[in-house]
């Protein structure tokens, strides 16, 4: 994010331009790629602005199969930027996804990540 400010406040007739491009380009090579994926960034979405959602509700959300949440979930477990709960709701499993702090900062460097390449695209 600081490479843009700095790089944005450059302004050359000529290479402003490009020097705003390859701000943007190497600000966007440091995503975070975890959460940069569609369906992963649809999941932390989500979980950001509910306390937690079940398994299914996500899908619901999402319109993606069982086989594609899963493994994205996972994914998000393993960084430990989603909590998963398991239990029984009579004799139905349930299971239910919670962001955790980790994924919560996560997602806000993600967003302003974008928002600073978003900014360094429109100046040019």
């Amino acid at each position: 994010m600081g490479k843009i400010a700095a790089v944005s406040k450059e302004r050359t007739p000529r290479g402003a331009a490009e020097t705003r491009g390859r701000a943007a380009e190497t600000s966007a090579r440091e995503l975070d790629r975890l959460i940069h994926e569609r369906t992963r960034l649809g999941i932390v979405s989500a979980l950001a602005v509910n306390v937690s959602l079940s398994f299914n509700e996500l899908k619901a959300l999402l319109r993606t199969t069982d086989g594609n949440l899963s493994v994205h979930a996972r994914k998000l477990e393993e960084a430990q930027y989603v909590a998963c709960t398991k239990s029984f709701q009579g004799r139905m499993p349930k299971t239910e996804y919670r962001l955790t702090a980790a994924g919560r900062r996560a997602l806000e460097r993600y967003l302003s990540h974008m928002e600073a390449i978003i900014r360094a695209t429109r100046e040019g």
